[in-house]
C-alpha cells in the first residue's frame, strides 16, 4: 500500500519529527537537569522546586492547588476559570504585567497559573500573585512532563507571551482540549528562517495554536507563513506599562545625588561592556581633567543578574573606579560613589529607577548582533534612547521610536558615546523627552484587546463566572 504524498507530508513525517525530538529530550534530561543545578550555584533560585519542571509536585503543592479550585471567589460558587500564562524569563514576566490586569478586570475571579523557565522571570513573578494563584516552572517539553503538568492544574486556555511555540505542549495541549495562545508575538525574520529550516516539526506546533495576537503587521505575516492560523493584529502590551512611581522618585532621587549627567547603558549583553568602556575612556579620558566634575559618568546594568560580578571585573581590570548600586547605603550614593566613574547596576526590579535617572540611555543587545532590547519602558520613563544597528528582536517599535523623535540609531558604540554628549544639552533633550511620552502613550491599549480575545476561548462553564 503506498501513501499518498500528501498523508506523508501532513501527518507521517510530523508524527516522526515529533517522536524524533521527543526521544532526543528524553534523553537529554540528565543533560538537562544537571544544567539547571548549576545554574544554582549562581543563582539559587534554578535549584527552587527543580522536579516541578518534569511534572512532578509534591503533596503540599498539590493540596494548595485543590484548595485553590474549590473555594468560592467573591461570593459565587462553582470552579473558578483557572487562565495558565508562560512568561519565560524576566522581560516576558515584566510585558505580562499589564496583561494579567486586564484578564483580571475582565474576569476578576480568574485563577492565575504563572509558570516561568529562569529564576529571574519566577522572582519578578511573584509580584503578580494573587490569593489562590500558583507559581510553578514551565514543564521541560517532553509528552510525559507536559501531561502531567495539564492534567495536574486543568487550565480552561493557555497563554504563551510573545516567541515561545513548543511542539510537545502545543500538541498535548491540543490533545486534553486546551486551546493555547500566543499573546504579545512577535517573530523576526531571521526567526522565521530557523523555523522554516524545522518546518516538520515546527509548523504543526504554529498549527496547533488557537490564536496568534501578533505585535505587528509585519510579524503576522511572518507567523502566517510558518503556519499559524487565525492571526490577528493587537498591538504591544509594553506600551500599557506604567512605570512605578516610586521607582520613578527612586530614580529622580539618585539623579540629584549624582551631581553629574548620567548615561545609562541599559540591559548590557555579553560582548558589550568592553567596547563600550574602551570607547568611554577614548573619548572621555583626555577630558577629565580639564572639565573634572561636569563630564557624564557611566552606570551600565547588565542583562543579566550573573554577569554582575564578571562586568564588575572588567571595570576594574580597565584601572575605572567602580561603585555598585547594592553597596551603597540606605540605597543612596555615598563619597565614595561620588568619587566613582562608573558605576554598576547591580539589582533587579529597577530598571525604571535607572531610566529616571539618566539623561540618555544607550540600548543593550544593539550594539552586538543580538536584535536589542525593548525600548519602550525607556520612553515611559521619559529616557532618550540611542541604539545601534541590531534591533531585530524590536524592529517596529524601534523604527516607531526613531520615527517619533523619542530615539536615535548610531552604527557603533563610539558613535553612541560621542551622541550622548547631544543629549546632555538641556534644551535639546527636553524636546526628545517630550516626544519620548508622547510615543509611550500613542500606543496604548493593546491589553485590553489581548485579554477581550483570550477569554473568548475559555469554556462554557469558565464563562458563566464572567
Amino acid at each position: 500500500m503506498q501513501l499518498s504524498p500528501a498523508l506523508t507530508d501532513s501527518v507521517i513525517k510530523p508524527w516522526l519529527a515529533r517522536q524524533a525530538y521527543s526521544l532526543v529530550l528524553r534523553l537529554a534530561t540528565p543533560a538537562y537537569l544537571w544544567r539547571i543545578w548549576s545554574r544554582g550555584k549562581v543563582e539559587p533560585g534554578y535549584r527552587v522546586a527543580w522536579p516541578q519542571r518534569l511534572g512532578f509536585y509534591g503533596a503540599a503543592y498539590r493540596h494548595a492547588w485543590q484548595d485553590g479550585a474549590t473555594a468560592k471567589a467573591s461570593g459565587q460558587g462553582g470552579r473558578r476559570p483557572v487562565l495558565w500564562l508562560h512568561a519565560v524569563s524576566l522581560g516576558e514576566a515584566r510585558a505580562a504585567t499589564p496583561l494579567i490586569q486586564a484578564l483580571r478586570q475582565q474576569k476578576p475571579t480568574m485563577r492565575l497559573l504563572l509558570t516561568h523557565s529562569t529564576a529571574t522571570g519566577r522572582e519578578a513573578g511573584k509580584a503578580l500573585l494573587q490569593p489562590g494563584d500558583v507559581q510553578t516552572w514551565f514543564p521541560f517539553d517532553t509528552p510525559g512532563a507536559v501531561r502531567r503538568f495539564l492534567k495536574q492544574h486543568q487550565p480552561d486556555v493557555g497563554v504563551l507571551m510573545e516567541t515561545e511555540v513548543w511542539p510537545n505542549v502545543q500538541h498535548v495541549a491540543r490533545q486534553l482540549g486546551v486551546p493555547m495562545v500566543l499573546a504579545n508575538a512577535r517573530l523576526s525574520a531571521k526567526s522565521l528562517k530557523q523555523g522554516q529550516r524545522l518546518a516538520v516539526l515546527m509548523r504543526p506546533a504554529a498549527q496547533a495554536l488557537s490564536a496568534v495576537l501578533a505585535q505587528t503587521e509585519e510579524d503576522a505575516l511572518r507567523l502566517r507563513l510558518m503556519g499559524s492560523p487565525q492571526v490577528q493584529v493587537s498591538g504591544n502590551v509594553k506600551f500599557d506599562m506604567t512605570p512605578s512611581p516610586p521607582l520613578l522618585e527612586q530614580g529622580r532621587a539618585w539623579r540629584e545625588a549624582s551631581l553629574r549627567p548620567i548615561v545609562l547603558a541599559a540591559s548590557t549583553r555579553e560582548g558589550e561592556e568592553e567596547p563600550l568602556l574602551d570607547a568611554w575612556l577614548a573619548f572621555y579620558g583626555a577630558r577629565h581633567d580639564a572639565t573634572g566634575m561636569s563630564l557624564p559618568r557611566l552606570w551600565i546594568v547588565p542583562r543579566h543578574p550573573q554577569r554582575f560580578d564578571e562586568v564588575a571585573s572588567l571595570i576594574t581590570r580597565k584601572g575605572v573606579s567602580l561603585s555598585r548600586r547594592s553597596a551603597w547605603p540606605q540605597g543612596l550614593p555615598d563619597a565614595v560613589a561620588h568619587q566613582a566613574t562608573v558605576w554598576l547596576g547591580d539589582s533587579m526590579g529597577e530598571m525604571p529607577a535607572y531610566f529616571a535617572a539618566a539623561r540618555v540611555a544607550l540600548l543593550g543587545g544593539s550594539f552586538e548582533p543580538l536584535g536589542g532590547q525593548n525600548l519602550i519602558e525607556a520612553a515611559a520613563c521619559a529616557c532618550p534612547i540611542i541604539m545601534g544597528p541590531s534591533t531585530f528582536n524590536f524592529a517596529d517599535a524601534a523604527a516607531l521610536s526613531e520615527a517619533a523623535g523619542a530615539a536615535v540609531r548610531v552604527q557603533n558604540v563610539a558613535e553612541a558615546v560621542k551622541k550622548a554628549v547631544e543629549f546632555c544639552d538641556v534644551d535639546e533633550r527636553t524636546r526628545i523627552v517630550e516626544a519620548c511620552l508622547a510615543f509611550a502613550q500613542a500606543h496604548r491599549g493593546a491589553a485590553a484587546r489581548m485579554a477581550c480575545e483570550i477569554w473568548g476561548f475559555t469554556s462554557p462553564h469558565s464563562r458563566d463566572n464572567v
